[in-house]
This record gives C-alpha cells, structure tokens and sequence, in this order.
C-alpha cells in the first residue's frame, strides 16, 4: 500500500507538472531517500509544514519541530507533538483542522462510516472518482483500486472525516500567506517561541531529571 501511495503522489506529479496553465507557479515533487543530510536543505526552505496525522495516532514525531523552528508555518491536526508546538507559538501562529482525539473515538463507536462523507461532499466524490476512473493511471481503473476501497470501505485514518475541514484550512492558508506581512510575523514568531523544543533543553532535561549529572566548567586559555 505504500508503494502505491508513492506511485500515486508520482502520478499526481505527471499531470500538475504538464499542466501549462500551472507552469512555473506549482510542482510536485517526491523526494526519495528521506534523510538527515538532504532535510538539512528542506527544513529551511518550507513556508508550510503539512501536520495532517490523524489525532490521538501519536504520529507526528520531531520533524514538525525542525520545520517550526525553521520558520515554516504548521498546518496539522491536534496529534503529537503539534499539540505542544501550538501551544508554544500561539493558537493564532499555528493552522489547525480536523477532529479531537476524543472526536475520532466516538466516531469509531458510531461505526464510522467513510462512504456516507464522499457521498455528501461533491468535492471530495470528485477527488474520489478521478482515482476510480483512472484519470491518474492512463485510463487505467484498477491501478488505485486497492487504496479507494480503502479509503470508501475501511479508511482508517479518517482521511474522509477530516477533509472538508482540511480544504477550508488552506483557504485560511492561502488568505495569511496573501498577506507577507502576516506570514512573516507568524514566522518569526514560530521560531522565537519554539526554543523549548532544542536539543539543549531536552539534553538538559535528561541531565537534569535522569543522569542526575551537573555540568561541568570547563577553562579554556
């Protein structure tokens, strides 16, 4: 499954990346090998750091941290450590959409029901036919197949719950980022705010509260 997830941000990447009327404005890029050496490069250059794990998952893990501390702007979910980083840089600095953990569980005991968001949401019906249809697959219906029955019979992330709350984010988005001035503001805050989340303060933590090790001073001529 996610190596068909990857064919299809890749497939996705085929049609945003020839469309002309998008030319030089939007591209999709999937970036293999993910590691410490090439975020050093990522980290820096994002304006928005995409959070979208579904809460109560624990999903999100430091990299929200690094991309906050960077000056990038974090669209997310109440789950991990977003939680800690909204509270840190204000309400205000920090794009939140999606059900509470408490909302996911209660929606699992109402027998979830995926099929019943696509149907009432003409958006989302699109999205979902397109994968379908095979308009990303060259016509091919069956290439995506195993990720919509996925997502219309099982989704377990509750990706259909949260979409429509995740579309009117970005339009809140897209409004902030129209306003530079705003943007930058909410940037810098974010990163003068998000010192608690440094590895001195989490080495000096464990020193602290765990070795029970004092620093040592240290003469330099």
């Amino acid at each position: 499954m996610a190596k068909l997830i990857i064919k299809l941000i890749n497939s996705v990447a085929d049609v945003v990346n020839n469309d002309p009327d998008v030319a030089g404005r939007l591209k999709v890029v999937f970036l293999p090998d993910f590691n410490v050496k090439n975020a050093h490069t990522v980290y820096p250059a994002a304006d928005l750091s995409e959070q979208i794990s579904t809460a109560g998952k624990e999903a999100s893990g430091t990299g929200n941290m690094k991309f906050s501390m960077n000056g990038a702007l974090t669209i997310g979910t109440l789950d991990g450590a977003n939680i800690e980083i909204r509270e840190a840089v204000g309400e205000e600095n920090f794009f939140l959409f999606g059900l509470t953990t408490d909302e996911v569980i209660k929606l699992r005991t109402q027998r979830y029901d995926p099929l019943s968001y696509i149907e009432s949401n003409e958006q989302l019906r699109g999205v979902v036919d397109l994968l379908s249809q095979g308009f990303l697959s060259n016509g091919d219906p069956n290439l995506f197949k195993p990720l919509v029955d996925s997502l219309m019979w099982h989704d377990e992330y509750m990706l259909m719950a949260d979409f429509q709350s995740y579309i009117d984010c970005q339009e809140k988005v897209d409004t902030a980022y129209r306003d530079q001035d705003r943007w930058t503001r909410m940037s810098i805050l974010n990163v003068a705010r998000i010192g608690g989340f440094s590895s001195d303060r989490s080495i000096r933590d464990y020193a602290e509260k765990i070795w029970n090790v004092k620093p040592v001073k240290i003469k330099i001529d």
